[in-house]
C-alpha cells in the first residue's frame, strides 16, 4: 500500500516540478482584493496560497464552533498579537490585537479556548529580535475581541514556542521547544511541578540542506484515542529546502511518542518550488470533517517579504497517521466547508481620520509612553520625534503582501524634526527618502546620506511616493501631491531580509519622525501593482 503510495508521490512531485517551472514563466493567477492586493480566494471554489499574505510568521488557528480565529508571531511590532477571523480558512478579517505592552520580540505563539475562556500563551526576547530570552507569557479574554488581560509572566527560561493541550488525566499543560513539557495550574496562568522530557524528535538525513535541527514549534491534536505532536525542524530560514513538518503520536499525553512512518509530512525539496521553507503546522478540522494544516513558508525569490500563511489539506490513513495533499502549493486548491464573510483582508491606506492608530499600523519595538507620542485631528497623523534617524525613531509600519506596490503620503515636518518614507526591516537595514525642511536624507543600507532639496521645496512641506516593484525601489517626490519628480537614486532591496540581517522579519512600509518637534502625515495611501 505504502510503495503504491510512494509511485503516485513520485508522479505528483513529477507533474508538480513541471507546473511550477511553467509558473516562473507567468505570473499565477491570483485574484485581486482591497488596493488591488492579491487574495487566495479564486472565487471558483479554489483557492491560491497564501490565504494570508506577507509577514505572517507561525500562524496559531482555532476553531470555535462555525468560526474560525488566527493569531502569530508579530516580533517586535506592537500592538501585537494580531487577531485575525474567518468561516472558511481562506478569507479573513482583522478583529484586533491581544497586547500593547512591549514584553519583548514576541515568537510563536498557541491561540485556544479552554472552559469558554481564550488563552494565548507566547515567548518573549528581551532586546529585540536576537536579544536574550527571555520568558514565556499567557494573556486570556473572555470574549475573542478583548479586552484581553494585560500579560502574565509564567516564567520557563530557555524554552519557546508553549504549546497548550489538555490530557486524558484532565489536566492542563503546556508542551515547549525541545521535546519538553510541564503542567499548568488550572486556570491556565502558572505552571506546576517541574519541566519534564517526553519527546526526542525525529533526525532528518545527514545530507540535507538545513539550517539547523531547532526542533520546536510543539501543536497538540486529539483525534480517535490518539494524541498528535505537531512539530518543525531544520531551522525557520537558511537554505529554501530546510523547515519542515513532523508528527508523532501517543495514546497518552505523558508518551511514549512514536514517530510517522512517512515524516516529514510537508518539505520543500528543491529551491525551484514555489514555496520555500515550509513549517511549523497547526492542525483544524473543518465543518465537513476535512482537516488541513496551516502553516508559513517563505515565497521563492522573496524572503523580504516575510513567512506568508500557507493552507494544505491532508487525508488520514487508514493506519491512524496523515499525509499532505496539496503539493508544493503553486496551484489553486479546493476549498474548505464554510462561507466567506466580508472582504478579505484589510486596507493599508489611511486618512487619519478614525481619531486613534489604524489596525494597519505597528510601532517597531516601542519604549514605554511611545503611544504618547501620537496625536490625532482634522484628518492628520502628528508623530513627535524621537532618535536621530529611522534606526532609533521606532517607526511605525505595515505589513505588505504584494509583489510590487506603491504607497504615497503628504508630510509637513517642523524645525528641528525629520521624517520620512521607507522600507524598514530593523534598526540596522532600511532604505528610503527623508526631509528635515532643508534638505533630503537618503537612507540605503541602513546609512544616512543628506542630499539636497531645491529651493522651492522648503518649509517642511512635501509629498514622497516609494514604488517597490518586485525587489527595485523608487521614490518620488512632489511640492504640491501632483507633479512629481524622480529621486536620483534607485535602490535594490533583496538582500533585506532574515539571511542577511537575522531577525525573522520582513521588509515593511513604514513612516518615522526623528529630532525634536512633529511630523504631521496627510493621506497615506497604499496601491498594489500588477
Amino acid at each position: 500500500m505504502r510503495l503504491k503510495g510512494l509511485f503516485a508521490t513520485a508522479a505528483a512531485l513529477m507533474l508538480l516540478a513541471s507546473s511550477a517551472s511553467a509558473a516562473e514563466s507567468q505570473p499565477l493567477p491570483w485574484k485581486r482584493g482591497i488596493e488591488h492586493q492579491r487574495q487566495a480566494d479564486l472565487g471558483d471554489g479554489t483557492f491560491l496560497n497564501p490565504v494570508l499574505a506577507g509577514d505572517r510568521p507561525d500562524p496559531s488557528v482555532l476553531r470555535d464552533g462555525e468560526d474560525y480565529y488566527l493569531t502569530l508571531s508579530s516580533f517586535t511590532a506592537y500592538p501585537g498579537l494580531p487577531l485575525w477571523h474567518s468561516r472558511d480558512l481562506v478569507n479573513w478579517q482583522p478583529i484586533g490585537h491581544a497586547i500593547t505592552r512591549n514584553v519583548g520580540s514576541i515568537w510563536a505563539p498557541d491561540l485556544v479556548k479552554h472552559q469558554g475562556r481564550y488563552y494565548i500563551y507566547f515567548p518573549a526576547r528581551h532586546g529585540g529580535t536576537e536579544g536574550s530570552l527571555r520568558s514565556n507569557y499567557v494573556v486570556w479574554a473572555d470574549d475573542i475581541r478583548g479586552p484581553w488581560s494585560e500579560p502574565i509572566d509564567i516564567g520557563l527560561p530557555g524554552h519557546i514556542d508553549p504549546g497548550h493541550a489538555v490530557g486524558e488525566d484532565g489536566r492542563r499543560y503546556l508542551f515547549l521547544s525541545g521535546g519538553d513539557y510541564v503542567q499548568l495550574a488550572d486556570d491556565g496562568l502558572s505552571t506546576v511541578g517541574d519541566v519534564k522530557h517526553v519527546y526526542d524528535g525525529w533526525r532528518y538525513p545527514e545530507e540535507w540542506d538545513v539550517e539547523a535541527y531547532a526542533q520546536e514549534g510543539p501543536k497538540i491534536a486529539f483525534r480517535d484515542g490518539w494524541y498528535y505532536m505537531i512539530t518543525a525542524v531544520g531551522g525557520t530560514a537558511g537554505p529554501p529546502t530546510g523547515h519542515m513538518v513532523i508528527v508523532a503520536r501517543s495514546r497518552s499525553i505523558h508518551g511514549p511518542w512514536e514517530n510517522a512512518p512517512d515524516n516529514p509530512v510537508v518539505r520543500t525539496t528543491s529551491a525551484e518550488q514555489y514555496w520555500w521553507s515550509r513549517g511549523h503546522a497547526t492542525l483544524v478540522e473543518d465543518s465537513a470533517g476535512q482537516w488541513w494544516m496551516i502553516y508559513h513558508g517563505y515565497e521563492k525569490g522573496f524572503w523580504t517579504l516575510g513567512r506568508q500563511a500557507l493552507l494544505d489539506p491532508i487525508e488520514w490513513t487508514d493506519d491512524g497517521w496523515f499525509v499532505a495533499k496539496g503539493g508544493d502549493l503553486s496551484q489553486p486548491l479546493r476549498k474548505p466547508a464554510g462561507m466567506a464573510i466580508g472582504q478579505h483582508g484589510m486596507a493599508l491606506s489611511d486618512d487619519f481620520r478614525s481619531g486613534k492608530l489604524g489596525p494597519q499600523w505597528a510601532f517597531y519595538d516601542p519604549a514605554p509612553g511611545e503611544y504618547d507620542r501620537l496625536g490625532f485631528g482634522d484628518g492628520v497623523l502628528s508623530l513627535r520625534g524621537k532618535g536621530s534617524s529611522p534606526r532609533d525613531s521606532s517607526p511605525l509600519g505595515l505589513i505588505a503582501g504584494d509583489l510590487a506596490y506603491q504607497f504615497e503620503v503628504e508630510m509637513e515636518v517642523e524645525p528641528g524634526a525629520q521624517g520620512g518614507a521607507l522600507l524598514f526591516y530593523n534598526d540596522r537595514l532600511y532604505a528610503g527618502v527623508g526631509s528635515n525642511g532643508e534638505q533630503f536624507v537618503m537612507h540605503r543600507y541602513g546609512l544616512e546620506r543628506p542630499g539636497t532639496l531645491k529651493p522651492s521645496a522648503r518649509g517642511g512641506k512635501l509629498w514622497l511616493r516609494v514604488t517597490h516593484n518586485r525587489h527595485i525601489v523608487t521614490i518620488h517626490s512632489s511640492q504640491d501631491g501632483r507633479t512629481w519628480t524622480k529621486y536620483p537614486v534607485q535602490m535594490e532591496v533583496s538582500g533585506y531580509h532574515h539571511n542577511v540581517a537575522g531577525g525573522f522579519l520582513a521588509l515593511k512600509p513604514s513612516l518615522y519622525a526623528a529630532g525634536k518637534g512633529q511630523v504631521r502625515f496627510r493621506n497615506f495611501r497604499y496601491r498594489a501593482l500588477d
